[in-house]
């Protein structure tokens, strides 16, 4: 679509390659705090569990990290932060990577109400911004949050963008998984999951992945195969 320059008469080409993010309009701003105060009222009634051999998140963890979680498992995401990382650590901060569309919008009025940072942008629009700006977020001192399947699919394949995101910054990437024993699970892409009240939810830690700076292509691609590996091995359907 070209725009009219009003002073010459002619028509300006739009310029290419810039893309906004879409904020939340009025009646999302509403949905996102109806849906945030329920998160809270359902997490005070869901019974959790922790599973992590490696003892990573006994309490404060040693490191800044990168959170790989899948996106139907994005429900309680917000609230196992605050239950396992900012319990022991308060002054600690998340940057979580969410679209930059029109759903992107509404969730990232959620996770703002979590204290969580919104950084829009996905493989498919805006991802070397993005990418870029969880850089920037990693050397303020934030813990980063993907997830590596979202926002289009297909589910449980990971992108590269979590790749690069470890490579950039330096942080391990930490897989995080949770079986609920009672949700209802919606007819999308992702099949995602919103848990019930007075669930059990088991979550489970995998092992921690490191990508180096110097890494080739095709070694950071038997990683990523890795890394999908074991977040496949911790996820219960």
């Amino acid at each position: 679509m070209d725009v009219a320059n009003p002073q010459s008469g002619t028509q300006t080409p739009k310029p290419a390659g810039v893309v906004i993010p879409h904020k939340a309009k009025w009646h999302q701003r509403f949905v996102a705090a109806f849906i945030y105060f329920s998160l809270r009222l359902l997490a005070a009634t869901i019974r959790f569990r922790l599973n992590d051999h490696a003892q990573f998140f006994n309490g404060e963890p040693r490191e800044k990290i990168i959170f790989a979680l899948w996106h139907n498992r994005l429900a309680l995401s917000p609230i196992l932060y605050r239950r396992f990382i900012l319990r022991y650590a308060p002054h600690r901060r998340l940057a979580g990577m969410i679209s930059a569309s029109r759903d992107g919008g509404l969730l990232a009025e959620i996770v703002e109400r979590f204290s969580i940072e919104p950084v829009r942008g996905s493989s498919s629009r805006r991802g070397p911004q993005a990418l870029f700006e969880m850089t920037t977020r990693a050397e303020r001192g934030y813990d980063l949050a993907i997830t590596p399947d979202g926002p289009r699919g297909p589910r449980y394949e990971i992108q590269d963008g979590i790749m690069g995101a470890a490579q950039l910054t330096g942080l391990p990437i930490v897989p995080v998984s949770y079986h609920l024993n009672w949700k209802i699970q919606l007819n999308s892409w992702d099949k995602f999951q919103v848990p019930l009240p007075f669930a059990r939810c088991e979550i489970t830690v995998g092992k921690i992945f490191r990508v180096p700076r110097e890494m080739p292509d095709a070694g950071r691609e038997e990683l990523r195969k890795q890394l999908e590996a074991e977040l496949r091995a911790i996820t219960r359907d």
